[in-house]
Formats: C-alpha cells, structure tokens, sequence
C-alpha cells in the first residue's frame, strides 16, 4: 500500500474569496461536483479492475507517459505526482515491472539517477484505459460546464 506523501512545502494559500456567505446553492453545486468526481473515480477504479490493474498502477503507467517534456520520469518525479511516499512508489514500480508494464534504465546524463520507461505491454494497456478514461472525462466536464454559472458576470 502506498503512504500518501507529506508535502514537502506548505500549500499555497487559495486565492482570496469573495466575502459573500456561502448558500444553498454552494454548498448544492459544491456537494454535485464531489459526487460527480466520486463518480468519475468509481468509474476509472472499474474500469482498470476490468483490464487487470489497480487504479494506482494505471496512474503510474499515466504518470510515465505523460511526463512533461519526456518520455520517462523518476522514481522521486512519480512520487511527487502520485503524492506518495519514494518507497511505496518503488514497491509499486517493481510490481509494475514484474508485469512487463515498465523497466528501469540508468540515466542518459547522470548514472545515479534510474529513469522509468513504459514498455510495449504496457503502452498497449495504457492505451485501451486511457481512451476509456478520456471518454468519461470528456463527459463529465460537459456536465461540469452546464452546471456551474459564469459568475463573473454582473
């Protein structure tokens, strides 16, 4: 099990809010979007239960592909973007790796550091759930962007 990771700064501070109470109307349209993203996790858990991995594997695999600007990532890099522990993120990268879904490779430029690949088998899988991934969050952001008013307006 991957221990979620203790921020290594403070959060930033939110941007300032109006100085307006909230409603009825908030705390509905606050509660719809927590269910509706309670909804899309639901459906991504299912859905990578039904093609043989973990919704925390299939983020690893997501995670490796689509690091900016490469194709590969770190074990500390996917750590931070998994918000997990480096030790909970190379349990889960060996078990990854066991599977045929990814390989360790020593640094280009610096040996000490080992970059995470994604290999054929697993691009393949990743492939297949995140189409399905991208068609469920095209529809729940149709949903969010009828829901939620333009405030911004007078």
């Amino acid at each position: 099990m991957i221990q979620k990771r203790m921020p290594s700064r403070p959060p930033k501070t939110p941007p300032a809010s109006s100085s307006r109470a909230l409603d009825k109307s908030d705390f509905e349209r606050l509660s719809d979007f927590r269910h509706r993203l309670r909804q899309f996790l639901r459906a991504s858990e299912l859905t990578c239960r039904t093609h043989g991995l973990t919704a925390l594997q299939y983020q690893l695999l997501l995670h490796v592909a689509g690091f900016p600007g490469r194709s590969w990532a770190t074990i500390g890099e996917l750590a931070e973007r998994l918000q997990a522990q480096h030790h909970g993120v190379v349990a889960l990268v060996d078990r990854c790796a066991a599977l045929g879904w990814l390989a360790r490779r020593p640094g280009r430029e610096d040996g000490r550091v080992v970059e995470i690949h994604l290999l054929p088998k697993g691009e393949r899988l990743l492939a297949r759930v995140a189409s399905l991934h991208r068609d469920e969050l095209h529809t729940l952001l149709g949903e969010f962007s009828a829901a939620v008013p333009d405030r911004r307006a007078p």
